[in-house]
């Protein structure tokens, strides 16, 4: 397969303790400490009222969303996006199990219609008053390969920026057995086709035991966000590589026997 170049033209990054990815990308390189105070990501690009009723994965979608956006310097209203989650929000989803197995007629319309895989890019391009085309995916622990992949597909084969949104909410009850997660974690980027100008990141996909892994170590505070979120498991060794401006090559899982070689070109 052919090497996908890009750019990645600005960041967004939410943790707990984590508020952006400045914060982010020194807590990587061993320079910063988390902040006790950042507990919940409140994304101003929704209405007050949005965000009072807005669940959990949307706000943090929306969040690094806009980060992203502003970092990147381009107008969020006219950015074609991907939305990328490993299971969606279930916390709606087991609320709607127990509640249709145990009183079906006081199933809430408003938290139904919360529970579909692009509810947060719904609410995003609402907010955004973005009418450019969204992708909303799930790929179980491949997730974020897969997005990756998918944005800078779209972003060359249409010459343009794509803004990729990439997060993962808490599990509960019975559903945390089949995907565990105890914390919230999110990142965003803007890629952008390299237009003759030097990449940032070359994408490959290639069998599983193709090329070399470069494996950075993560600090304590985000080994733990790692094994709490699957999402942060999934991108963490890319963005430890990218705050230490390293080159060499990072495998990120993407299928069965497949991972996307993702060079960083230091």
């Amino acid at each position: 397969m052919s090497v996908l170049e890009i750019r990645v033209e600005g960041m967004g990054f939410w943790a707990p303790g984590w508020p952006d990815w400045n914060a982010a990308r020194a807590g990587l390189r061993g320079e910063g400490q988390a902040d006790p105070a950042v507990v919940k990501p409140s994304p101003t690009s929704l209405a007050a009222a949005e965000r009072r009723r807005a669940p959990l994965p949307v706000l943090l979608a929306c969040e690094i969303a806009a980060q992203a956006c502003v970092a990147s310097a381009r107008a969020a209203d006219a950015l074609p996006s991907v939305f990328v989650s490993t299971h969606g929000d279930l916390v709606i989803t087991d609320y709607m199990c127990s509640t249709l197995a145990s009183a079906p007629r006081e199933l809430s319309p408003i938290r139904f219609h919360n529970s579909v895989h692009n509810a947060p890019a719904g609410y995003w391009t609402i907010a955004a008053h973005c009418h450019a085309a969204s992708t909303s995916i799930s790929s179980w622990h491949a997730s974020f390969a897969i997005a990756l992949f998918e944005a800078a597909v779209q972003a060359i084969a249409d010459d343009t920026p794509v803004l990729l949104s990439a997060y993962d909410a808490e599990s509960p009850g019975p559903l945390a057995e089949v995907s565990p997660a105890s914390t919230l974690f999110g990142v965003a980027m803007v890629i952008a086709p390299c237009a003759g100008s030097r990449p940032d990141l070359r994408l490959r996909l290639q069998p599983s035991s193709a090329g070399a892994r470069l494996s950075p170590a993560l600090p304590a505070d985000f080994q733990a966000l790692a094994s709490t979120n699957p999402m942060a498991a999934q991108s963490l060794p890319l963005l430890a590589a990218i705050a230490a401006g390293a080159g060499g090559v990072i495998e990120l899982a993407a299928g069965d026997q497949t991972t996307l070689g993702v060079e960083l070109c230091a």
